[in-house]
């Protein structure tokens, strides 16, 4: 089983001191991460002033600040469609990248999800296929490219309404799919899904992207804290 490390997602320092922004950080919380257990890391990629980025420089930094902390750890980065609107530009960055991560998070939610996906399998790059609802569900299904990806990241808490039903409605939808499957939680659910993934033998994720809090309510001080605590639940 999997547990990924999510390391930062959208959240700022003000949220959290230990927030890693910059990659020297993000390195920091990746071993620590690893050292407690994470077989995967997934960040969000930021330029020097702090703001997302899928800038090739930017990429590469990370990348590589990284792997030097972590060797041997596949290392994924988000692509969503909020960092760069424009897909036509996105595509142009993808192709642009020196320093390749081992896979990257797509939403199938988002306009020209199978294109971006196509253009990573061109390049030799995994895919984690983000679904956060069943209609981005049954999207995966009819581009044909679900076997083609590395998992398939169920994301029930990041759509809108009643997040267990949602599970149920994406996990329906996906019924048939081969691709191995990562489960994870969002703010008050995170917990809740690193049990029903251990519950299914589904891979999971958890870190600072998902949650601040330790399942006691108390906060974490680090990736690692969060992933010791996923362990303990996924192994016992």
């Amino acid at each position: 089983m999997l547990l990924e490390a999510a390391l930062n997602g959208t959240r700022t320092l003000t949220e959290h001191p230990a927030i890693p922004v910059a990659p020297k950080d993000q390195a920091r919380e990746a071993r620590s991460a690893v050292d407690e257990g994470a077989g995967a890391i997934h960040v969000h990629v930021h330029d020097t002033s702090g703001r997302e980025s899928l800038a090739c420089r930017d990429v590469a930094r990370t990348l590589d600040a990284i792997r030097a902390e972590c060797p041997g750890i596949p290392v994924g980065i988000s692509i969503g469609a909020w960092i760069v609107p424009e897909l036509w530009r996105r595509l142009a960055l993808v192709n642009s990248w020196k320093v390749l991560p081992d896979f990257v998070a797509v939403n199938l939610h988002e306009a020209g999800a199978a294109d971006i996906i196509r253009r990573l399998l061109e390049r030799g790059i995994g895919v984690e296929a983000g679904i956060w609802n069943a209609p981005a569900a049954h999207t995966l299904i009819d581009s044909g490219l679900a076997e083609h990806c590395l998992r398939v990241l169920i994301e029930p808490a990041e759509g809108s309404g009643n997040a267990r039903a949602n599970f149920t409605q994406i996990e329906a939808a996906l019924r048939g799919i081969s691709c191995p499957y990562l489960l994870h939680g969002l703010g008050a659910t995170a917990w809740e899904f690193v049990e029903i993934a251990a519950n299914r033998n589904y891979h999971t994720r958890m870190g600072f992207e998902d949650t601040l809090l330790l399942p006691n309510g108390t906060r974490a001080n680090s990736n690692g804290d969060l992933i010791a605590a996923a362990r303990r639940i996924v192994t016992r």
